[in-house]
């Protein structure tokens, strides 16, 4: 064993002249990140189309109310708002069409149905604009019948896709 003393001292002598292996670094921290921003919900959009009677209708319900000789049919948003009326007057025997004024001094209304189409001059007034059509027109038929809507367009306004409701017929009918 004496002999075997002077080996392990030579070993352990040559061991402390080596050079140490570094310990391993330590793994970096995790970095903090933030949490990816959300993103908000797409808009509904309404879908672009070629045929107006594919797009959406235009919010709102008809009123129906008899006034002096005539009657009138007014359509509301739902934000409680009119947004067109058809007046009949009896003793003119014309249905008039009113939409909000958009500044124009000849504005021009396009009226659209399932089977007829016409642009016609409006004439402007206080807050409102007006179209005057015979009652005896086949426009104001085809506005009745047209496949459950008609769309009125001017420029300066929002197009409406109006419903063909039973109080537009009855305003038409109220002047014939």
């Amino acid at each position: 064993m004496k002999a075997a003393l002077p080996l392990l001292a030579a070993a352990l002598a040559l061991t402390a002249c080596a050079s140490a292996v570094p310990p391993p670094a330590p793994a970096p921290a995790p970095i903090a990140r933030p949490a990816p921003a959300s993103r908000p919900a797409p808009v509904a959009q309404a879908p672009v189309t070629n045929n107006w009677m594919d797009n959406p209708a235009t919010p709102g319900d008809w009123r129906y109310a008899p006034r002096g000789q005539g009657s009138e049919a007014s359509f509301w948003s739902p934000a409680g708002t009119p947004v067109a009326r058809l007046r009949c007057l009896a003793d003119t025997r014309s249905v008039v069409l009113s939409l909000p004024a958009t500044g124009a001094r000849a504005p021009l209304v396009t009226i659209r149905t399932e089977t007829a189409t016409r642009t016609l001059e409006a004439t402007p007034a206080d807050r409102e604009m007006t179209v005057s059509i015979a009652a005896g027109d086949p426009l104001l038929d085809a506005m009745a019948l047209s496949k459950g809507r008609f769309a009125v367009e001017s420029e300066g306004l929002p197009a409406l896709y109006l419903p063909s409701w039973a109080e537009v017929t009855r305003v038409i009918e109220d002047c014939r």
